[in-house]
C-alpha cells in the first residue's frame, strides 16, 4: 500500500507502519553512525578554584592515579598541559 492508496482509500484512517524497527539495544544513528548509549559516556564535571585532575580523580573514582583516564577523555578541552585546567572547563569523567 502506498501513499496514493492510502489518500483514496477512505476506508482506512493510519498510514502503513513501517515494517523495520531499530532494536531496543541498538546504538545506530539516524544516519548510520554509531552512537554511544548515554549510560557510557560518563558524567559531567565543572571545575573549581583549587581542582586539579588527582582531586578530581580521587573524589570520583576513589584512586587519584586515575586521572590519565580524566584527561585522555579532555584533551581537546584541557590541551596539552594536563596540569593546567581552569576553573569553569567543563569536564567528561568516564565511566571505568
Amino acid at each position: 500500500m502506498g501513499l496514493f492508496d492510502f489518500l483514496s482509500n477512505k476506508g482506512e484512517k493510519e498510514p502503513v507502519k513501517p515494517t523495520t524497527q531499530p532494536a531496543a539495544g541498538d546504538s545506530t544513528g539516524f544516519f548510520g553512525n554509531q552512537t554511544q548509549p548515554a549510560a557510557t559516556q560518563g558524567d559531567s564535571y565543572t571545575v573549581v578554584s583549587g581542582d586539579s585532575l588527582s582531586k578530581i580523580a580521587k573524589n570520583h573514582y576513589g584512586d587519584a592515579a586515575k586521572w590519565h583516564q580524566i584527561y585522555d577523555a579532555n584533551k581537546a578541552t584541557i590541551g596539552n598541559n594536563p596540569d593546567h585546567i581552569e576553573v569553569g572547563q567543563k569536564l567528561t569523567l568516564p565511566k571505568l
